[in-house]
């Protein structure tokens, strides 16, 4: 169940922040600063140039809810409740429980932020399982978007244009109490991104509560009962290695957490809509920006890289 060939590149865009060793994309991401950790998991700017006519065909898969600004490309979301379309704007995603079919024509131009689970809890914010495989945009939830597209000065840095993303949602905090988010959500979280083979009740005696409780905090804090949590950063990591933006030394430990090949196909091709060899020789740009910015931030909070450090994959 290893990678075996490289995985597909669209030659046809060109992004801006460069690409990994096997040609896949890349976004300029990082964690926030220290005081914003408790309740922002990763921020993140990706720019792209492709041809005005050309239509990017992909795909999101995200383990956490984002506010995603938009400031170049029309962009097409697909989530189940009916296609959301911009070019320029805020958006509020929720987290998905499979693959959301996403397309984008032109060059374009992403930033945003995701935010942990618990972080709307805590803040008064959002219900999450209120909008898990939703699109909606940032007013019906956060600031509207043209408070969002006001931080951003066209000519600034990506690194400026977070630090504005950072100091908008610091006022917000504390404008909202800075009340941390539940610490079992926070210990799951942890639990999920290092073993997410790991039973519910063994995360439950793991964390020091007993099922009930933890399936009570993960379904309001995550917007899905535990088993699903895990069963989806299974996955994720599995995608990871399959694009290859994940730690190749956990490749074979990631391909273990599944019975066997037939086990792996049967998720996979429930989760992402086709099949691993599939993932592997089709191009997936959006998705594997994703993918490396969860990657990035999953071995840093495992304390496998320091914030900063050169990737594995680089």
């Amino acid at each position: 169940m290893q990678r075996k060939n490289t995985p597909a590149v669209d030659r046809t865009i060109a992004p801006q922040q460069g690409s990994t060793r096997d040609g896949q994309p890349l976004s300029y991401n990082r964690a926030p600063a220290g005081d914003l950790a408790p309740w922002i998991a990763r921020l993140y700017v990706t720019k792209v140039s492709a041809p005005a006519d050309y239509t990017l065909s992909c795909g999101l898969f995200s383990d956490t809810a984002f506010i995603r600004i938009q400031l170049a490309g029309d962009w097409v979301a697909m989530p189940p409740a009916g296609e959301v379309r911009a070019t320029r704007g805020a958006f509020y995603f929720g987290p998905n429980t499979r693959r959301m079919p996403i397309s984008v024509t032109g060059s374009f131009v992403s930033l945003g932020l995701a935010l942990r689970p618990g972080a709307g809890t805590a803040l008064g914010g959002p219900r999450v399982q209120d909008y898990v495989d939703r699109v909606v945009p940032s007013a019906a939830v956060v600031s509207p978007s043209e408070v969002y597209l006001a931080l951003f000065d066209p000519e600034g840095s990506p690194e400026d244009w977070l630090q504005s993303l950072e100091a908008h949602w610091r006022r917000k905090i504390h404008l909202r109490g800075g009340t941390p988010p539940d610490p079992v959500s926070s210990a799951f979280e942890e639990i999920a991104l290092r073993d997410p083979s790991t039973s519910v009740s063994e995360a439950a005696d793991a964390i020091g509560v007993d099922r009930r409780k933890l399936e009570r905090v993960v379904s309001r804090d995550f917007g899905m009962a535990p088993k699903q949590v895990l069963r989806r950063a299974r996955a994720l990591d599995m995608a990871s290695h399959l694009r290859g933006v994940a730690d190749s030394a956990e490749g074979e430990e990631m391909a273990l957490r599944y019975y066997d090949e037939s086990h792996l196909i049967h998720e996979f091709t429930d989760l992402f809509g086709m099949s691993p060899r599939q993932f592997v020789t089709t191009p997936q740009p959006i998705l594997t920006l994703a993918l490396e910015s969860r990657q990035a931030r999953r071995l840093e909070a495992l304390k496998r890289i320091e914030p900063g450090q050169s990737r594995p994959w680089e």
